[in-house]
Parts: structure tokens; C-alpha cells; sequence
């Protein structure tokens, strides 16, 4: 399957959301469909019906939702659908996945990790999800690799903790990812609690005893960023600094059982 018969799958999809879901989901295609990409390369050449893949902490995104509609054999979601924008539109979004035979399980997957979750899978994915946790992976990340088939794959994406930008804008005292209303207000902080770099993830590949791994880097941050100066120069280096990871602003770790 091409990247652009993925766009077009997604952005059917983006546009079969709730009305106020819409323009988030429209402006994500292009990170999801990398994602989607990434697993097609990843498990490599093979019948698409056959394939299963499981998804940690997608919630309402695209993902696996996208895994579906390409006519892949089984999309599994695991997620607890607790951020507030679930509580507003979670329901009408999740019928979609429902409607697209995706296999939804919500729970507190550190707590619960992936008890009653039925069979294994070609690739187990988690995207932009580790990074809001407040308590170890290590038993699930663990119990991710007892859920693989023999060289199935595992792909973690994650923000950089120690990007360019933050190099850059740390110094001049511009470094804090959410408000400290965002923090201290709420009675459950949702948001970034730790954010990885690159030996983090080579230390996780490690742990989890993975084979072939590999480190991506990419800039979806920069290109979403609020700045225009950031989004301009984001654009401009993109290319160079994907040689570089540790430099940019999301990263991929990849491997096998």
C-alpha cells in the first residue's frame, strides 16, 4: 500500500468525526500515515487481512483506526479514554472505531497492562502516550514482547527531551511544556510527566531484550508548533536533522522479538 492510498484512506476518516473533531484530526493525517508507513515497512511484505497489530494509548486518534480501514486482519486499542477531550467526544468519536471493527479495551494500562487481551500480534505500537504515564512500562513493555510473534516488531514514539529547539530556548528560561494552571490546577495532571532522549529508549531496547533496533528521528512538534519562526525553521531543517535524532523533536524506537 502507498503513502498516498494511506492520505487518502485517513482523510476519509478525518472527516467522519465529530463536527468539532474534525480539523485535529485533518491537520494529524500526515504524522498517522508515517505511523501506518512505518508498520507496513516494519513487518514487511505479506497479505494485509493477516496482519495484528496492537495499539497502547491511541485513544481517539487515527491510528488504529487507519490500521483498520487499510483492511489489516485485526486492530486492537488499548486505552482509558480519561483525558477531558475524551469525556467530551468519546463516545461519537469511538463508534467510528467501532463501525471499522476495531477492538477497543479501556483500562489503566499500567495498572491493568494487557490482561484479557486475546492472542499475540505482528507489532505492538504506542505513540506519544509513554511520556504521560507516572508509573513504570517495565512489566508491560515486558508483556508487550510475550504478546509478539517470533520477529514481530515493537515501535515506541515519543517527544525529545532534549531536542534543538529546547537546546536553544532553555538558556533563555523557555523550557516548561504545559502551564502551571495546567499543572496545579487540575486534581489529575494528564500531561507530560517524562519525556525520553535517546539513551532512554537504547535503555528500554536493552530491558525488553529487542533485536535489530533501530532510532528514528522526526519533527511533527516543530512543524505543529505555535511559532511561526519555529514552524519556518522547522521546515528548513527537517531533512539535516532527521540524520541527527538526538536532535529532533519526536523519536521512534523500533525493534524485534
Amino acid at each position: 500500500m502507498t503513502s498516498a492510498e494511506i492520505t487518502r484512506i485517513l482523510d476519509d476518516l478525518a472527516n467522519q468525526y465529530p463536527a468539532e473533531m474534525v480539523s485535529g484530526q485533518v491537520s494529524d493525517i500526515r504524522r498517522i500515515a508515517f505511523h501506518i508507513s512505518l508498520l507496513l515497512d516494519e513487518v514487511g511484505p505479506g497479505s494485509l487481512g493477516e496482519l495484528a497489530v496492537c495499539d497502547i494509548g491511541g485513544g481517539l486518534g487515527m491510528f488504529s483506526l487507519g490500521c483498520a480501514a487499510a483492511g489489516m486482519g485485526r486492530s486492537v486499542l488499548v486505552d482509558d479514554f480519561n483525558d477531558s477531550f475524551n469525556h467530551r467526544s468519546g463516545n461519537a468519536a469511538l463508534s467510528l472505531h467501532r463501525k471499522y471493527n476495531v477492538e477497543i479495551f479501556s483500562r489503566d494500562v499500567i495498572r491493568d497492562r494487557l490482561n484479557g487481551i486475546d492472542g499475540d500480534f505482528d507489532a505492538m505500537t504506542s505513540f506519544d502516550s509513554m511520556e504521560h504515564w507516572h508509573h513504570s512500562p517495565k512489566r508491560l513493555f515486558h508483556e508487550v514482547i510475550d504478546k509478539l510473534r517470533p520477529g514481530g516488531s515493537f515501535v515506541l514514539g515519543v517527544p525529545n527531551c532534549v531536542n534543538l529547539r529546547k537546546r536553544i530556548t532553555v538558556p533563555f528560561g523557555r523550557g516548561k511544556w504545559t502551564s502551571m494552571q495546567d499543572w496545579y490546577e487540575p486534581e489529575v495532571f494528564r500531561s507530560h510527566v517524562r519525556e525520553p532522549d535517546v539513551s532512554d529508549l537504547e535503555y528500554i531496547a536493552r530491558d525488553m531484550q529487542l533485536r535489530d533496533v533501530r532510532i528514528l528521528g522526526r519533527n511533527w512538534a516543530g512543524h505543529d508548533s505555535s511559532s511561526l519562526w519555529i514552524r519556518t525553521a522547522t521546515a528548513f531543517c527537517d531533512g539535516a536533522l532527521r540524520l541527527m535524532p538526538a536532535l529532533c523533536s519526536d523519536l521512534y524506537l523500533i525493534g524485534k522479538k
